[in-house]
């Protein structure tokens, strides 16, 4: 037995392969640099989904269809009332999503790729007292969900981050929530009962809820010269630093370089503070550093935590809404594997060792 199921194989896939000695992410056989350089997000899922639904598609189409199915499903939003609204973001966006029918079809599929684009700013306008914005069918979906956040038009480099991020977080392997759709998949309970367990799954804080603590870490630094002070007092507090290390990967996590490079533009353009991304490069470079120093043994790098909180503050994602905006992009990963598992697997049972007291003896 090995606790957390450390290298145990559950399943075999066709969807993505991590590479932890290599730090290489390959997504049905493209690597997660050339997926970043040329694929949207509806062309990535497209590529997770091909030969797993009963409908084929292309890119061209799944946008066409995805942008009504945000339309489609927007009247949901009339459902958040004030004890949905009293909610962190991420359970209030999966309180609606409950209200999806349980389906294995296309259609289904659909709805709960366009569920969480549409519910999680609906929300985050709600919770602050203005009106939700409906869906525009004749945008994609990283500049649609920018759009029903402000109400204003994205830039361009604001809908390329979101496109980069969303494609970076498409799927990963048998991580925690993926593993946790294809348990569910494996009873034939429903598509929308697997995206269900994930998003519980995802908002735990070990797996979908470190993003939002590194922008804390880089507030209680404040400047690049208190750095190495500050990250050496919380190592020698026992705390974690948020943003390196990874349970896979042995070396750089490549998504923290994909996410690093989208940032630059909105940093060229204006879009965003430079002091801010002047402050990360510092505080990478300290730690990476003082890691190094103190854990030789121990290959910890940079992860896909820290840029992503960079990433998604600068297009204005409020930090408790960070694991909200992770699920709006794994959705499609978890949907492919769910549907994998479904037409390919059993029902997922292990078997556990019993270590309790015995029966007394007559």
């Amino acid at each position: 037995m090995k606790n957390g199921l450390e290298d145990v194989i559950a399943a075999e896939t066709q969807l993505s392969d991590v590479d932890g000695e290599g730090g290489r992410l390959i997504i049905r056989g493209v690597s997660l640099d050339h997926l970043v350089a040329d694929c949207s997000y509806e062309g990535v899922a497209a590529l997770l989904l091909d030969g797993l639904m009963e409908r084929s598609f292309d890119e061209a189409q799944l946008r066409e269809w995805l942008a009504k199915a945000r339309a489609g499903t927007f009247h949901h939003v009339e459902a958040a009332d004030a004890s949905i609204l009293a909610l962190p973001p991420v359970d209030a966006m999966r309180a609606l999503i409950a209200r999806l029918p349980d389906g294995e079809d296309f259609d289904t599929a659909l709805s709960l790729l366009a569920a969480p684009a549409v519910f999680l700013p609906a929300v985050l306008r709600l919770q602050r007292g203005e009106k939700p914005i409906a869906p525009d069918v004749s945008l994609p979906q990283a500049a649609d969900i920018l759009r029903m956040l402000t109400g204003q038009l994205p830039t361009r480099e604001q809908t390329a981050a979101l496109d980069t991020y969303l494609v970076t977080i498409s799927d990963h392997g048998l991580n925690a929530s993926t593993f946790a759709s294809r348990v569910i998949a494996s009873t034939q309970a429903g598509l929308t009962s697997s995206v269900l367990a994930a998003v519980s799954a995802l908002k735990g804080p070990l797996h979908g809820g470190a993003p939002g603590p590194v922008l804390d870490m880089l507030d209680s630094i404040g400047a690049a010269e208190n750095a190495g002070r500050w990250l050496g007092e919380a190592l020698d507090r026992g705390e974690r630093l948020m943003g390196f290390g990874h349970r896979i990967y042995r070396v750089r996590d490549p998504r923290a370089d994909a996410l690093k490079g989208a940032l630059r533009p909105l940093i060229a353009s204006e879009q965003v503070d430079s002091t801010r991304g002047a402050l990360a490069e510092a505080v990478e470079a300290a730690a990476l550093a003082i890691l190094k120093a103190r854990k030789p043994d121990r290959p910890l790098d940079v992860n896909v935590e820290f840029y992503t909180a960079l990433l998604l503050e600068a297009l204005g994602f409020p930090r408790d809404a960070f694991t909200g905006v992770f699920a709006i992009g794994r959705t499609v990963g978890w949907l492919a594997h769910a549907r994998e598992q479904a037409l390919d697997g059993r029902l997922i049972r292990p078997g556990s060792v019993y270590i309790g007291p015995l029966p007394a003896a007559a």
